[in-house]
């Protein structure tokens, strides 16, 4: 046995050391897959010599003749750093992330093909004009440049993704890019999951008046009473079942992260512009924070673009690009600056098409039956057979799968749904308003070019160095007919051409401003139009708490105001929404019958500043409570019809308290007894003392919200595997929640962590015009999507601190490395 022993200590005496150094050699040979700091490559087809210049963040400073080749040497910057990113986001836009996943994504990627955005994007070629085909074709020139380039010695070819996964990324494209662009639209839509959830309630056999109670107009809307839903689609009422995954199909589209659960997810951002009246400087400040889903790496990346020869004198471009196009979306140039928050208009129509029960390859039109539209599609899997099944559309648009949301169980038999939806056009002309960037001078001559920006409609606030100030929202804006009562709200018939649309709003009636008497504009996703605007847009706007600090922070202030009121507002955790219901939870309980623990909670929580602050447990203890409260309310009510619904809803919640209500939702269903909304509120914050407990511990003093309120972006797809996600997520504790302006969603039924934080700003701008040079920039994780890099998250903490960074045009301080690109001679 001694033996033994001692010829298994000498193995290991040998076995260790050559599992380290196998260790430290395949760290070494992954690490070495990051690019060279300085370099040069010939690439044929530019015009002039391009020169890629990183400063101390990893940002690179481009400078080239013209916009084409400054667009290629941003391209090759990007496949240095972005290169898995850039492929997953262009594989997703052609549904074939099956064929880097797995079966995993079979449901993601048929609910992508019958979306057809690839085609659509293909279609949209044609209406690219010349200044962007150039951009397009210099990116892909850039790009692919990068990808033929042979690497290091005892060097990973590709990021250690690609390795991991055994793929290869082929050859990019112009399409490649309108493909990305189009993924933008995808992820900012959300009109379609509204539509979803009012069709099941109405399935339930809720009423108008109900479904409205479920979810309410903002107060300055006056919509029309939804019709009875039921009646006008033929719907069957009663007990839902919930939906299960057929064929590899994920009733939510979930599959690798946050970033492809689109739809159901919630968009916000924060933008606001205040003129030079008002200003210490006399020149006014462009303050923009985007929120969306937190990925690994972040969404955008930073960059500076300067052409030196074009336009006849230099143009600069700074601020944040997305991996995988050539523009600057967010940010300034010389003369302007700019930032985005979705407007979330309603252009997504579901249309409920009666299907011929005498031949299914039919459904019903205005003027009889007409056949689907069909192709077969095949979805190549990574280990297993190929899927294939047949895209159907109809002349609404493309057929949603049966499995998506659950549908299947709301509809009429013999129905499907049909989505029509912007998105979706042959003849989208976005990109075209990306060149138009480098010549803008004015807050009017942006306005105007952004004429062909269609999809997704965004609310653009501008200044411009002359102390102009500006807002437009451009994008198609579909048109209704007047006797269209349902207005976008809920699924319509398919066969009655009173629900078809009518067009589009003329871009001259899009919402603008210019120099307003307030000499400040800022907006926060509720609704941005006065109620003499003549034109609907949607009824679904967020709720005003942000526009609320907006208003009482920027719009309203007294203060003259600098960029640094600007960071203040934009780092502002007090939590309107929350105030309002602590101030009516413990309304409801002053007279009930609570444990001493109850009542100590109670009294912290009047105490309790409203901030969702670091170090704070109020926060935690806050949402816990609203959390359950939603629970306890509705969930007997909603049944499988709940999850996807489940979010902090404090209009919703005061209709029970004030008594407005269509029906009494807090009284619960199966029980002897008629509950009101006191011994709700009490049973929740029984209930949510307990889960909290059992989650974070019984000392309630050391709960830590931002500790547990961790800002969590998730890498795709190695977030999904806890070993792998340890490395590849970017986590950081952060402030914040549902209702501020440093915003922090959360996704509540997600019963494993309900209070993570998925969903933030994932950009922040502030733009001094007084000296653009001293706008600041950050996003959330860092410029390198290589997990061996130390830019993969060393803006992260800064990002949760609501600090940021420079970027001065003119020559770079602090060089780290330049990489010069010259044509290859014929």
């Amino acid at each position: 046995m001694r033996r033994i022993i001692k010829g298994l200590a000498r193995g290991l005496l040998v076995l260790v050391p050559v599992v380290l150094l196998a260790a430290g050699a395949a760290f070494l040979y992954f690490s070495r897959a990051l690019p060279e700091r300085d370099g040069a490559v010939q690439i044929a087809g530019l015009a002039g010599p391009v020169t890629i210049t990183r400063d101390r963040e990893g940002v690179p400073h481009i400078s080239a003749g013209n916009a084409s080749d400054a667009a290629a040497g941003l391209g090759f910057a990007h496949a240095q750093d972005r290169l898995w990113q850039m492929h997953v986001s262009r594989m997703a836009g052609k549904g074939r992330l099956s064929e880097l996943f797995g079966a995993a994504t079979i449901g993601t990627d048929r609910w992508l093909r019958t979306m057809a955005i690839d085609k659509a994007a293909k279609g949209s070629l044609a209406v690219i004009d010349p200044p962007t085909q150039a951009m397009l074709e210099g990116y892909a020139r850039g790009v692919n440049a990068w990808l033929a380039e042979d690497g290091r010695t005892f060097a990973a070819p590709l990021p250690i993704e690609f390795s991991i996964l055994g793929v290869a990324p082929e050859p990019w494209s112009p399409l490649d890019t309108l493909i990305t662009i189009k993924m933008m639209s995808v992820s900012l839509a959300n009109n379609v999951g509204h539509e979803v959830q009012r069709l099941s309630f109405a399935r339930l056999g809720l009423t108008p008046a109900e479904i409205e109670d479920l979810m309410p107009p903002v107060a300055a809307d006056a919509p029309p009473p939804l019709p009875e839903l039921a009646e006008l689609l033929g719907l069957d009422a009663g007990p839902l079942q919930k939906g299960t995954a057929q064929d590899g199909q994920n009733a939510s589209l979930s599959p690798v992260g946050a970033f492809f659960d689109e739809i159901t997810a919630e968009r916000a951002s924060n933008n606001w512009v205040v003129g030079g009246a008002r200003t210490a400087s006399g020149k006014p400040v462009v303050a923009n924070d985007p929120h969306l889903g937190l990925t690994a790496p972040s969404i955008w990346y930073l960059a500076h673009l300067e052409v030196t020869e074009e336009f006849g004198a230099p143009r600069n471009l700074v601020g944040a690009s997305l991996a995988g196009a050539p523009f600057v979306f967010l940010g300034r140039n010389d003369f302007a600056a700019w930032g985005y928050t979705n407007t979330a208009t309603d252009v997504q129509d579901i249309f409920i098409e009666r299907v011929n029960p005498d031949n299914p390859e039919e459904y019903l039109t205005p003027t009889g039956w007409a056949a689907f539209g069909s192709a077969r599609e095949t979805i190549k899997v990574k280990g297993g057979a190929d899927v294939v099944f047949t895209r159907r559309w109809t002349r609404h648009g493309p057929v949603l799968p049966e499995s998506y949301k659950n549908i299947a169980a709301y509809l009429p038999e013999n129905s499907v749904a049909a989505l029509q939806w912007v998105a979706l056009a042959h003849d989208d002309t976005t990109a075209n308003a990306g060149p138009r960037l480098f010549t803008v001078e004015s807050v009017a001559d942006y306005q105007a070019a952004m004429e062909p920006f269609l999809t997704p409609m965004q609310s653009m606030v501008v200044a411009d160095i002359d102390g102009n100030i500006g807002f437009i929202a451009p994008g198609r804006a579909p048109v209704r007919d007047p006797r269209n009562l349902v207005e976008g709200r809920a699924p319509v018939p398919g066969w009655d051409e009173i629900y078809d649309w009518q067009g589009y709003l003329p871009f001259a009636e899009l919402p603008r401003q210019t120099n307003p008497d307030k000499g400040a504009i800022g907006t926060a996703n509720t609704k941005i139009v006065s109620a003499t605007y003549p034109h609907f847009l949607t009824y679904d706007w967020d709720r005003g708490f942000r526009q609320e600090r907006v208003d009482a922070l920027i719009i309203d202030a007294e203060a003259p105001h600098t960029p640094e009121l600007s960071r203040e507002a934009q780092a502002d955790v007090y939590s309107p929404g929350l105030v309002r219901l602590r101030d009516r939870f413990t309304q409801l309980l002053q007279d009930a019958d609570l444990t001493v623990e109850e009542e100590g909670v109670l009294r912290r929580l009047e105490r309790w500043d409203g901030r969702m602050a670091a170090g704070r447990s109020e926060p935690l203890l806050m949402m816990g409570w609203a959390r359950q409260m939603m629970i306890e309310t509705y969930a007997d009510d909603l049944g499988p019809a709940f999850d996807d619904w489940l979010k902090i809803r404090p209009d919703t919640l005061e209709r029970n308290f004030n008594g407005s209500a269509a029906r009494d939702w807090c009284d619960r269903t199966g029980t002897d007894q008629r509950e009101d909304c006191a011994d709700t509120a009490q049973l929740a914050l029984g209930n949510a003392l307990s889960d909290l407990k059992r989650r974070y511990g019984s000392d309630i003093e050391a709960w830590d919200w931002a500790e547990v309120h961790t800002a969590r972006g998730a890498h795709r797809p190695f977030s999904q595997v806890d070993l792998l996600a340890r490395f590849f997520d970017v986590s950081v504790p952060h402030q914040g929640g549902p209702f501020t302006l440093d915003r922090g969603q959360t996704t509540l039924n997600d019963a494993d962590q309900p209070y993570t934080n998925t969903h933030a700003a994932s950009f922040r701008g502030i733009y001094d015009l007084a000296d653009l040079n001293r706008s600041t920039f950050i996003q959330t994780t860092g410029q390198s999507g290589n997990v061996f890099s130390r830019h993969y998250r060393d803006m992260a903490e800064r990002w949760a601190r609501v600090e940021a960074i420079e970027i001065p045009t003119g020559p770079v301080k602090d060089v780290k490395g330049t990489w010069r690109l010259t044509p290859k001679p014929d």
